[in-house]
């Protein structure tokens, strides 16, 4: 999610208040990516580093479950939280809590959260030893399932298939279970033994005052048991990093910013928890010649004087790829505008309309005989030459 695994502040990424509106958000992510976008920033790779910065905080602060999620996390940040533990799962340091954590530690980063509040708290009352009275190892079984992770991804696609829509084809890095394994992290024909560092419970605690945060255990990952011997392919991990390769039907309509989840295409769960989301967040390249307001479309055709003058018609290119015929009326000014109806870019039920800006060229150079006559012109229409 972030370098080292430390958890940034998103407002701060994208210039932003706590209390920005989704627009606001949006706003500064466009104008932010376009800035650090790597097309622009050739071999910089600060820039890229921090375009992809802008784009992960994007993805959280804009969707609404998401930004309250990771508002409640900064909140529980705010008194600290301690991503490493000694022992037994206890916390190291002072007092038993840290001044930083990681969402890393909370289930394979941010895109699994949501799990971590349904186990945040063990209000249950505790016995001598430290563990509730009742239901833990009930408890501790349901926690070793855990839904996978999702993954956030941002896809640069074209203008013109952001706006008539199409397929891109997609290269995800993403862990996938061990084949040689079959996800367990045993050598094929080993048994796999109960984790020390957790008891079996896939979990541990650490925590004051009678809350207790739970967080996967590190040595088993969350799985409760250790292979006897490792699976010599993936280490004992039971996954591998692999690129996932898929095709996506982009509908048009989309712009930067737009998102769309896959569900079921995130990381694998964990001891048979479903696998989290895949979230998609498009990035449009420019383009040369068409210019994008919401679903209406902005073009610059330039004409000559003569035709400026004297009126003509042109033709003019859209998105469709079809061919317009416009009519310009003698005398139209460079600026003047016109208004081609359900030539824009198509959303749902909603057709938006192509707008063409007329620009007069000024010939730079003329030869005697087109001076004489333009000079010739010109007193005859009474004007200053």
């Amino acid at each position: 999610m972030v370098a080292g695994g430390k958890a940034k502040d998103f407002y701060k990424v994208l210039g932003v208040s706590e209390k920005a509106n989704g627009d606001q958000i949006k706003k500064s992510y466009r104008k932010l990516a376009k800035k650090y976008h790597p097309d622009a920033n050739r071999g910089d790779a600060g820039a890229a580093d921090r375009f992809k910065q802008v784009g992960e905080a994007y993805s959280v602060l804009s969707d609404p479950q998401k930004r309250n999620q990771y508002d409640q996390m900064r909140k529980l940040g705010s008194f600290g939280f301690a991503p490493r533990t000694g022992g037994h799962g206890r916390s190291s340091g002072a007092g038993g809590m840290s001044s930083s954590f990681s969402f890393e530690d909370f289930q394979g980063g941010f895109g699994n959260v949501s799990d971590l509040f349904s186990s945040l708290f063990d209000m249950g009352a505790k016995g001598p030893s430290g563990s509730s009275r009742r239901g833990q190892s009930d408890r501790n079984r349901r926690s070793r399932s855990r839904k996978g992770a999702n993954v956030e991804y941002v896809v640069e696609i074209s203008f013109m298939t952001a706006a008539r829509g199409g397929k891109v084809a997609l290269d995800i890095p993403i862990s996938e279970d061990c084949a040689t394994c079959a996800g367990d992290g045993a050598k094929p024909g080993t048994a796999a033994k109960h984790c020390g560092e957790c008891s079996g419970s896939g979990t541990i605690s650490f925590g004051q005052g009678g809350f207790a945060v739970k967080r996967p255990c590190p040595a088993c990952l969350g799985r409760g048991t250790l292979p006897e011997k490792p699976c010599t392919y993936c280490s004992g991990r039971g996954t591998v990093r692999q690129q996932r390769k898929m095709s996506l039907n982009v509908r048009s309509g989309v712009d930067t910013g737009s998102k769309v989840r896959l569900s079921g295409k995130g990381e694998r769960g964990r001891a048979g928890g479903p696998p989290g989301d895949l979230i998609i967040t498009y990035n449009v390249k420019p383009h040369d010649f068409f210019k994008r307001d919401g679903l209406d479309v902005h073009v610059s055709v330039p004409i000559n004087i003569v035709q400026a003058t004297l009126g003509s018609k042109i033709s003019v290119r859209t998105i469709s790829g079809a061919r317009v015929a416009l009519v310009i009326p003698e005398g139209t000014q460079s600026g003047t505008k016109f208004r081609v109806r359900k030539q824009g870019i198509e959303k749902g039920d909603r057709i938006g309309d192509q707008y063409v800006e007329i620009v007069v060229a000024v010939p730079d150079k003329l030869s005697e005989e087109d001076r004489k006559a333009m000079q010739e012109f010109g007193d005859a229409s009474g004007l200053k030459h």
